[in-house]
């Protein structure tokens, strides 16, 4: 077959990123846009491999009940796939389903590549009614990217592609991000980064296009300091800055970590904050251990690091220093005195890794050190079980992993597991 060709196709199955499982004579087929138990009508975008395929859905004709109206009425299923936008592949699906299938995408990786069967929770952002998630998962983006094209369009990618579509709203975003996203502007071609920190004030900051030079000039607004909040403190951070982009989020991980390491964290210990951002999950470490709590923040980010700095200054143990985590580690372990391995036998290491996950080389230093206790946040279910795999080879297991969806109506997940010998 060719693509181009339509199939009728059963869907038995979520995958890892965003897609869904049918088979044709044995070969699977992925696509976005369905739902398990729904038989869909499919157009075939890709037919080069052998062993898969991949389509569009172009008609639902047996709907599971669990399917609702997208939530972004562009990127419904009704629309012509080449123009549904990107960022809200789990949009037309009921929202605590949304949960469910999150649930077992992760349960599924930690099967495959951390070969076990642990407890796996999900749970929504924010710890109570006031401060909780909205009841459809909407308005939660403090940070959206549109792009410029050459004709001087801006909007979204279409999903999987460059081409930007210009939408008539953006359900996810904030009230405010969504009002300045929708504003007539003129834009020369490129990224539009819109942010809406915790002053409520939204600033446009342009970024070359990421298909451009590598070493094009950041705008300087990018360097603004602005501040954020989570756990009851003020974070500095710049405006073009890494931060959780759900309103929520920050928060939330915070207060996980937090509830994770109460009654582990030894303040005479040493501790580790490793890819540590401005700092958000040192002070959680610090915050449980107390005001003379030794931890230090491991990032690459100069700028992220110096922020850290700022935002550790209330522990006098605290230190932010800036080096990439496989290198500061093997760094650590030549010059570390006896004593100071000895205090972090006795202490916690919080690592967040990028989507990639932290590695074999960073997981198997980490293991070398012998911490007390290993809190591993994640924003990538295969990413976290390989890892969990590496460490369980090295002795250090979780007894369950807590997820939260601090995406909804994406397939993204975040999870934290808290890793002991």
């Amino acid at each position: 077959m060719q693509p181009g060709d339509l199939l009728d196709l059963d869907v038995t199955a979520v995958a890892h990123g965003g897609v869904f499982v049918a088979r044709h004579e044995g070969r699977v087929v992925f696509l976005p846009d369905a739902i398990p138990g729904e038989r869909v009508r499919v157009r075939l975008t890709d037919t080069r491999k052998a062993s898969f395929w991949r389509g569009d859905v172009v008609d639902v004709l047996a709907p599971s009940p669990h399917r609702r109206p997208h939530i972004w009425a562009a990127a419904d299923v009704g629309a012509a796939p080449e123009d549904r936008p990107g960022g809200a592949d789990f949009g037309h699906i009921e929202l605590a389903h949304q949960r469910e299938l999150k649930a077992e995408v992760l349960r599924d990786a930690l099967e495959r590549f951390a070969r076990t069967a642990v407890p796996v929770t999900i749970e929504s952002a924010g710890s109570n009614e006031a401060d909780g998630e909205s009841a459809d998962g909407t308005g939660w983006r403090t940070r959206i990217s549109l792009h410029a094209d050459d004709e001087g369009r801006v909007g979204p990618y279409a999903a999987r592609s460059h081409r930007v579509i210009p939408v008539p709203e953006h359900p996810l975003a904030t009230e405010a991000i969504a009002a300045a996203a929708l504003a007539p502007r003129r834009a020369t071609p490129g990224r539009l980064d819109f942010v809406q920190p915790a002053d409520g004030r939204v600033r446009v900051i342009p970024r070359p296009d990421s298909r451009g030079p590598r070493r094009a000039p950041a705008d300087p607004s990018a360097r603004e300091v602005v501040v954020e909040t989570a756990g009851g403190r003020d974070f500095r951070v710049d405006a073009g800055g890494f931060w959780q982009v759900h309103r929520l989020a920050a928060g939330t991980l915070h207060a996980a970590v937090s509830h994770a390491l109460t009654g582990l964290v030894d303040p005479e210990a040493e501790h580790l904050d490793l890819y540590g951002g401005v700092g958000l999950l040192a002070t959680a470490i610090a915050g449980v251990g107390g005001d003379s709590t030794r931890v230090t923040s491991v990032e690459s980010d100069a700028r992220a690091t110096e922020h850290a700095g700022e935002n550790l200054a209330g522990w006098i143990g605290a230190r932010a220093e800036t080096g990439r985590v496989e290198s500061w580690l093997a760094a650590f372990d030549a010059s570390a005195s006896p004593a100071q391995r000895a205090r972090l036998r006795e202490g916690v290491i919080v690592l967040d890794p990028p989507r990639a996950g932290a590695g074999k080389d960073a997981v198997t230093r980490l293991a070398a050190l012998s911490p007390a206790r290993i809190v591993y946040v994640a924003c990538d279910p295969v990413a976290l079980a390989r890892d969990l795999g590496t460490f369980a080879q090295l002795g250090y297991t979780a007894p369950s992993v807590r997820a939260f969806d601090l995406f909804p109506h994406s397939h993204h997940v975040e999870a934290i597991a808290v890793l002991s010998r």
